[in-house]
């Protein structure tokens, strides 16, 4: 074998080890739910949702008190956690009476896996399909029906809204504004050169996922949300600074979004998810919960 062709199959392999290596990177942790709505004294009924590839979630639905058909959110957790993460917000929404449903998303929870590679495209394919679950029950009003995400779940929550107009409201905690920003801080942190280091990991993670940043990124999908919008972010979140926010709200109807900012809180709103809650039930009671049935 010529030197020539020595050269061109080890570049081969590098590059496929390359892209294994990224693969592997996008593999969401999985953690399983350990305790239950029950444990904050709320009555859940457990469901099996399908969504894409007859791949089924796992997910709590939570009823409303009083005269059904009510108005329902769908929340969504973010990279690597589970409903049960979300589950702060259930009791505040319940007694402001929504119905509230929690879901994991596909690789995430007691959810089917779907693959290695988890993706914000295939969070948002989970939420439109947990809505389409709700629209279908006699007990909910499928005209007030809101979205709420944490993380990459509140892209996802962006992207949903951008591509139905049956959404009552959308709100997106604490995310991020373009991918591509985000690979930018990853490398600035570990001292790696975005070019070409970063550039080439956001291509390799394009064609995994099977969509282009520029078509599913936050700053460009929430131009196309036609329903209200609020924004909740910590001004201590080093994960996604709060800038992020303030960059999609510029990009945002002014008219029907809204930003809020959380002093102290950060990414996780770890030992602080009570002063995230307050916010989210009070947007949500005036623009859904007030909207005539």
């Amino acid at each position: 074998m010529s030197l020539l062709a020595w050269v061109a199959g080890g570049a081969v392999l590098a590059a496929a080890l390359f892209v294994a290596a990224i693969t592997i990177g996008f593999r969401a942790p999985r953690v399983r739910e350990t305790g239950s709505p029950a444990d904050l004294d709320l009555r859940a009924e457990v469901l099996s949702i399908p969504t894409v590839r007859s791949r089924r979630l796992f997910a709590w639905f939570i009823p409303a008190v009083g005269t059904a058909p009510a108005p329902a959110v769908v929340i969504l957790h973010g990279w690597g956690a589970n409903a049960e993460m979300m589950l702060p917000f259930a009791p505040g929404l319940h007694d402001a009476g929504f119905a509230v449903l929690l879901v994991d998303t596909r690789n995430h929870g007691r959810s089917d896996g779907d693959g290695v590679v988890s993706s914000m495209p295939k969070f948002a394919e989970d939420l439109s399909h947990a809505v389409d679950a709700l629209r279908a029950r006699p007990d909910v009003d499928a005209a007030r029906i809101a979205v709420v995400g944490h993380s990459v779940g509140a892209a996802a929550a962006l992207l949903c809204a951008s591509r139905r107009n049956d959404i009552a409201a959308c709100v997106s905690l604490s995310a991020f504004a373009h991918p591509e920003n985000v690979m930018r801080r990853i490398m600035a942190r570990g001292h790696i050169p975005y070019v070409p280091i970063g550039w080439l990991v956001n291509r390799v993670v394009e064609i995994a996922i099977g969509h282009r940043f520029a078509e599913i990124a936050p700053i460009v999908t929430i131009s196309r949300v036609r329903c209200p919008v609020l924004l909740g972010h910590g001004t201590a979140d080093v994960s996604v600074p709060v800038a992020d926010a303030r960059t999609l709200l510029a990009c945002a109807d002014a008219s029907t979004c809204r930003l809020v900012e959380l002093p102290g809180v950060d990414h996780g709103a770890n030992g602080t998810m009570d002063r995230v809650t307050g916010p989210v039930v009070a947007f949500l009671s005036d623009v859904v919960q007030k909207r005539p049935a």
